[in-house]
């Protein structure tokens, strides 16, 4: 198996976990929270699918489809658009509340042009350079997996928010 096929089959497996996790969820299994302070399943995938966006964005040396494909607008969340969910706030994380279409729509955006992405790599493409603010500096493969892995464990978040909020009466 090539290395792209490999990676097309695990993010295959992130829109399986987010599929599931928002299947038939109402807004308040969305925003449900376990303490005030915890990040909600809307939230959860919001994130990863902006993170998965704004990285392969940037590798592939294009524009987010969050901005070209309308979703900024189609959220209207009150911060920037450039907003990934790093260091937001408690407050901020509150504010993300989607219908369940809407962010399948936009993770399924997100997904289609990545593995649409990944099937154009060549095995070389794999140790290009990327970043070199780092120590050793990040190649293509490293920022790759680095997606996946955080996609990875917040898809695995949100699932378990689900079963949180189901076990909550919801």
């Amino acid at each position: 198996m090539l290395s792209t096929e490999l990676l097309i089959e695990a993010f295959g497996r992130i829109r399986g976990v987010v599929h599931s996790t928002l299947k038939d969820a109402s807004i308040e299994v969305l925003t449900f929270r376990a303490d005030p302070e915890a990040n909600t399943i809307a939230w959860l995938v919001w994130h990863l699918t902006r993170v998965q966006d704004d990285h392969i964005a940037d590798l592939m040396g294009d524009d987010q489809i969050w901005i070209t494909g309308g979703w900024a607008d189609r959220f209207n969340l009150p911060f920037d658009a450039s907003a990934t969910g790093y260091s937001q706030s408690a407050a901020d994380v509150a504010a993300v509340r989607p219908a369940a279409e809407l962010l399948a729509g936009y993770f399924d955006a997100v997904h289609t042009r990545t593995v649409d992405y990944l099937g154009t790599l060549t095995e070389p493409d794999f140790a290009r350079i990327v970043d070199t603010s780092w120590d050793p500096p990040v190649t293509l493969a490293v920022r790759v997996v680095s997606i996946l892995s955080d996609d990875l464990q917040h898809a695995g978040q949100a699932a378990y928010v689900r079963g949180l909020a189901k076990r909550s009466g919801l």
